[in-house]
């Protein structure tokens, strides 16, 4: 599924420039550890988790992009590292179960 398709039908507020990609599942953690050893490539990761190390995982990985729940607000050093290397980050006012309930609508599953 594409991102843009996400973003619409969830109602996605980009945080980061939004560039075209394909989304092929949904990883649920805010345990960085658990995203390096069990996300796959092309996953949409939703978290809590604002730090600027969520960049590095997420490139690291291959993240597709990552969802930011709850309505927390993402650091400025976080939201520059994400545009300098190319990660998009997209944030919700709604609850990573919510989200993914929502995700696992449009077909996308989690894990």
């Amino acid at each position: 599924m594409k991102l843009q398709e996400i973003i619409e039908k969830l109602n996605l507020q980009p945080v980061t420039k939004v560039e075209e990609k394909n989304v092929q599942g949904v990883f649920i953690s805010d345990l960085l550890s658990d995203v390096m050893t069990s996300a796959n490539a092309g996953d949409i990761w939703l978290t809590v988790q604002t730090h600027h190390n969520i960049i590095a995982v997420a490139n690291l990985v291959n993240i597709a992009a990552i969802v930011v729940t709850h309505g927390k607000k993402v650091p400025e050093e976080t939201v520059s590292l994400g545009n300098r290397y190319h990660v998009i980050i997209l944030s919700t006012p709604h609850s990573i179960f919510d989200t993914a309930a929502k995700l696992n609508a449009t077909g996308l599953k989690s894990k």
